[in-house]
């Protein structure tokens, strides 16, 4: 039996969450287009009948600028101290390394731990690019495998568990074989919503936002659950648009919502959304303590 943690590092939009998902087999960590979408070390729990692996995906590394980034690197570091391999994403259509991975390469190298380099999106991927990638990040690391993956189409993804599983070492099982995140259902429905908020709004609020489940109770006798949540933001005029005319994209939000929520939990959702602002939570200690909390 092999058992073993595993940090996912990549830049913002590589496909860590995406990767993560696929592994863990459930949907656990939210997937946008928008940069910085992960804010918290999400985990992941993999059972084979040979191997636990638990994963871990991590914020998307970049410079910070404010106390929410700040506490975003810091959980990179964190989850990437002390695990049995790194794997780390690069992004096939990349044309050549670039300042983002040169930064990040330089990280990993630094961790001193085993690491796998992931080529992401492969089924986007000219065979000729892809070869210079390999060349390109062969000549700077000695990777224990690279190996090009597209998460979206499972093509890839059991080769890298392989390797993984290969270099771990033995040990007992740290979760129960039922279990596939450590997560609680209360930090997956606040993901959820603001997963459709990111999806919904413009570009220039998401990263403002924050989402809190405020209550959450069974109805007796009914398998039926109402949730109150409050979406947090950073200026009142925010709040107009994340509200949109006449409710409609906060109903958009709530709707798209109820429905992933609903799917996860396999009864009927009652869910009442709020907004709030909260002007400069990213560089308020106590929210950002919220936002990190477990």
């Amino acid at each position: 039996m092999k058992s073993g943690f595993v940090t996912i590092v990549g830049r913002p939009n590589v496909g860590k969450s995406t990767l993560l998902n696929r592994l863990a087999g459930q949907k656990i960590a939210i997937v946008t287009n928008k940069p910085q979408t992960t804010r918290t070390a999400i985990t992941g729990i993999l059972n084979r009948d040979d191997a636990q692996i638990i994963f871990t995906d991590t914020p998307g590394i970049h410079k910070p600028k404010n106390k929410l980034g700040e506490k975003m690197a810091e959980t990179i570091d964190d989850a990437s101290s002390g695990v049995d391999v790194i794997l780390y994403l690069i992004d096939g259509t990349d044309k050549g390394i670039g300042t983002a991975n040169e930064y990040i390469l330089k990280k990993v190298i630094d961790y001193k731990t085993k690491t796998i380099l992931v080529i992401t999106k492969v089924d986007l991927v000219q065979k000729e690019n892809l070869l210079e990638l390999i060349k390109m990040y062969s000549e700077r690391h000695n990777f224990e495998a690279i190996i090009p993956i597209s998460a979206k189409e499972d093509d890839g993804v059991d080769v890298l568990v392989d390797k993984v599983v290969e270099l771990l070492p033995e040990g007992p099982l740290y979760y129960d074989r039922e279990e596939f995140t450590n997560q609680t259902e209360r930090q997956i429905i606040e993901e959820t919503i603001r997963e459709k908020a990111l999806k919904v709004l413009d570009d220039e609020i998401p990263h403002g936002i924050a989402v809190e489940v405020m209550s959450m109770k069974k109805r007796k006798g009914k398998k039926l659950y109402d949730i109150e949540a409050t979406i947090y933001c950073e200026r009142k005029s925010h709040k107009g648009i994340i509200i949109g005319k006449d409710g409609e994209k906060l109903k958009v939000i709530g709707t798209r919502a109820r429905e992933d929520i609903e799917e996860m939990m396999q009864c009927s959702i009652n869910l009442q959304l709020w907004v709030k602002v909260k002007e400069g939570w990213r560089d308020n200690s106590s929210k950002l303590n919220q936002v990190f909390k477990g």
